[in-house]
């Protein structure tokens, strides 16, 4: 068992002279601002501990990752003196789930430490004027603040001036609230999610091939019964290690791995065959292996006639593709190739996954459909223990594309262009089909036109951090400056807060009681442990706050399984069927695989075993070609620069970074350089080396290794400031998915 104490601490953390309590002035570091806080007492912020005054131990599910481990929280302690220092102690211990089967990792045993140890936001926070400081504030002032901001914008500028922007990270019962409250509240198109930044690649490729997306069509639970894992750009034991005891069970039940990475990750250290090809080609690769999987005589031709359609354009396009010429593209030998068609061809049963290694680039969304032609080719898609899915990212990844944040989409995973789509959830909303706006544009584009005549100029953020996870960060930057007013919710002063107008203060996971649809498509119920400290509003009860000062009268509940009713309804009869699904259902079944259309419907753990989601029911190959990645390196930018996590951070650092023994752990953003690279370069382990590309420079410290490809380095993304290295990437959008290029662009090193 671990526990995780909230340590005694100094509690004046800074008083002016004139007995407010002054914060940072806007653009202000997180640095300078990392652990100001909580309430205003005789001119001093005092650093306030949750009162844990809720039953002893509450099932719940960790707050980070789309495996949502299963976890019991446990705490004890008397009433909290808010006058005095004082301890609680809070116990995590894992939980016998599905998805993680009683392990934790590093992220998981530490995620208590923020309800506890005062680094979190527990008070709304205003500034005056432009320049001026942030300064602690009351709930009227900061919602009035809002609702006059955003009045005055749209009756200068009109509707679509006013913008949201959502996170992956939000449970199922705020998405939901969120897309509606931007379309009925504020009447705009303009609302979009940082998930567009990780799974839309994925999901768009699934679409068009099966005519639905779900992360995985199976339980994570299958993945030891399969006989052969086609792991593609995923580094899982870093990730989301928990899930590997699932590739563990694979191996000993005598099934095999092949991992396609460019880095020889922790994970390609555990597979049984490695691929490393160089950063963006792996659309060349799928095809080589198609190919071979032709020559080879491996195409399950029963299946491809039965339950597919447009295969003869894929087997003429991937013709081009013979093994010597990919070997070329790729840098993977032909030798690797044959061999991992052997592995392919002979297995029953298949799995290709993908992540974000594939997935962030311009050329996304054909890379995934490249290997789904993969798997369907073998005639794995809708099978037991088989077929195709992605690795989904963020906590609430799933669900946070199912219900209404995206530009395009309404509840249920309908599209907004849909007529029927939008008279349905019209008439749960109670409003006008007509009133429903149509959609916006695309998460970059929305931020990259920020404060112009043409964008928005008032942005509302809830649980994002743009400033550090965006592409081209430092542009964003400047557009988030260029607001007219910018108004963010979080539980911490994150970097985009920090330069905010209003910063208002929000419940954590643990103190509310919300759904979460996890990477299988497994609806969960994350349970309220403890009560929030004092001043601190959920988001549900925020935006019905403003909806009302909007002069809004439709619904905006408060309680979250009242919003996840109307959720139900909203989404009946869409892709994404809850209607079947409820609180006590998730309770006592563990959890409810979506669609269930009705309370008698068990459920779906496994799509596509009777057909396939196209008004045919029958899978749709897509012939693709590749194009390279959308910046090539060049004698002035000579190597590949690749982007992505590591063991102990989890995605923009926001709550990680605020965790003593996270950050520890890993202090400081890093560069990753192959030992001959750095010896071309003069650099030694450790030194301060700056990366640049062709939008700027990032500063990181040397790590030499000999598991990365020689042309290649490696940073990940979890620092803001001078380590901020979505500072330098390539913001160039796959045209179908609007995923920017993440994962890929053209660098050179320098010595600092």
């Amino acid at each position: 068992m671990v526990t995780t104490r909230a340590r005694s601490r100094q509690l004046v953390v800074r008083s002016s002279c004139a007995g407010a309590v002054a914060l940072p002035k806007r653009g202000r570091s997180e640095t300078e601002t990392r652990g100001w806080c909580d309430r205003a007492v005789n001119g001093s912020i005092v650093v306030l501990k949750p009162a844990l005054d809720v039953a002893n131990a509450i099932d719940s599910h960790c707050p980070y990752c789309a495996l949502q481990c299963g976890m019991t929280l446990n705490h004890q302690g008397s009433g909290l003196d808010r006058a005095a220092d004082c301890r609680a102690e809070l116990e995590i211990t894992p939980r016998d789930f599905p998805t993680n089967q009683g392990g934790l990792c590093h992220k998981g045993w530490t995620a208590a430490d923020l309800l506890t140890n005062g680094r979190r936001l527990t008070q709304p926070l205003m500034r005056r004027g432009r320049g001026e400081p942030l300064l602690p504030c009351s709930w009227d002032d900061a919602l009035d603040r809002i609702a006059s901001a955003i009045k005055e914008t749209q009756e200068t500028h009109g509707r679509d001036a006013v913008g949201v922007f959502g996170g992956g990270g939000l449970t199922n019962e705020k998405t939901y609230l969120l897309g509606k409250f931007a379309r009925v509240a504020l009447r705009t198109a303009m609302i979009d999610y940082n998930g567009r930044f990780c799974m839309s690649s994925a999901a768009t490729a699934a679409q068009r091939a099966f005519g639905l997306d779900r992360g995985l069509p199976f339980p994570v639970q299958d993945i030891a019964h399969t006989e052969v894992v086609l792991l593609v750009g995923a580094n899982l034991a870093e990730t989301m290690p928990p899930i590997m005891r699932h590739f563990t069970a694979l191996r000993a039940n005598g099934g095999q791995l092949v991992v396609v990475d460019p880095r020889r990750t922790p994970t390609a250290q555990q597979a049984d065959l490695h691929l490393q090809p160089s950063p963006g080609s792996d659309l060349a690769l799928a095809n080589g292996l198609l190919h071979l999987v032709v020559e080879q005589g491996h195409v399950d031709a029963e299946f491809v006639r039965n339950r597919t359609v447009g295969f003869d354009d894929v087997r003429g396009a991937v013709r081009a593709y013979w093994p010597e010429r990919v070997e070329r593209l790729t840098g993977v030998p032909v030798s690797a190739m044959r061999k991992t068609v052997e592995l392919l061809g002979a297995a029953r049963s298949v799995m290709v996954l993908t992540a974000r290694g594939v997935e962030q680039h311009a050329t996304g969304t054909d890379t995934v459909s490249a290997f789904i032609n993969l798997a369907l080719a073998l005639g794995q898609c809708g099978r037991p223990f088989s077929g195709y899915g992605a690795i989904t990212g963020q906590g609430n990844g799933q669900g946070g594309r199912e219900h209404g944040q995206k530009a395009d989409q309404l509840p249920g995973y309908r599209s907004i262009d849909d007529a029927a789509g939008r008279s349905h959830v019209a008439g749960v909303w109670e409003i006008d089909p007509d009133d429903v706006p149509r959609a916006g544009v695309s998460a970059y584009e929305m931020l990259a036109a920020l404060g112009t005549d043409q964008g928005v100029r008032n942005l509302l953020v809830f649980g994002s951090n743009p400033i550090v996870s965006a592409p081209n960060a430092r542009h964003v930057e400047e557009r988030l400056a260029a607001l007219d007013f910018l108004a963010v919710a979080d539980i911490v002063l994150s970097e985009t807060a920090a330069t905010a107008d209003v910063v208002l203060p929000t419940t954590q996971w643990a103190e509310e009681t919300g759904t979460v649809t996890n990477l299988e498509g497994r609806v969960i119920l994350r349970n309220k442990a403890l009560e929030p400290p004092q001043g601190v509003r959920t988001d549900l009860q925020l935006l019905s706050s403003l909806a009302d000062r909007l002069g809004c009268t439709a619904s905006f509940p408060t309680d979250p399984e009242a919003a996840f009713d109307e959720l139900r309804r909203a989404t009946t009869g869409g892709k994404a069927d809850y209607t079947g699904i409820s609180y006590e259902r998730i309770a006592a079944e563990r959890g409810v695989f979506w669609p269930c259309p009705a309370d008698s419907h068990p459920g779906t753990p496994r799509l596509f075993l009777d057909g396939f989601a196209t008004p045919d029911g029958r899978a749709r190959f897509h012939a693709v070609d590749h194009r390279g990645p959308a910046e090539a390196p060049d004698v002035e930018y000579p190597l590949f620069l690749l982007t992505g996590r590591v063991l102990t951070h989890y995605q923009s650092g926001a709550q990680t970074r605020r965790i003593d023994a996270l950050t520890e752990a890993s202090p400081e953003p890093f560069v990753e350089l192959h030992p001959s690279l750095a010896e071309h370069y003069g650099i030694a382990e450790g030194a301060d080396v700056q990366v640049v590309t062709r939008r700027g420079t990032v500063a990181v410290v040397a790590r030499i290794c000999a598991s990365i490809r020689d042309d290649t380095i490696f940073v990940p993304f979890h620092w803001g400031g001078a380590g901020r290295v979505n500072s330098v990437t390539n913001p160039a959008l796959d045209p179908d998915s609007r995923m920017p290029e993440f994962k890929v662009c053209a660098a050179r090193l320098e010595l600092a």
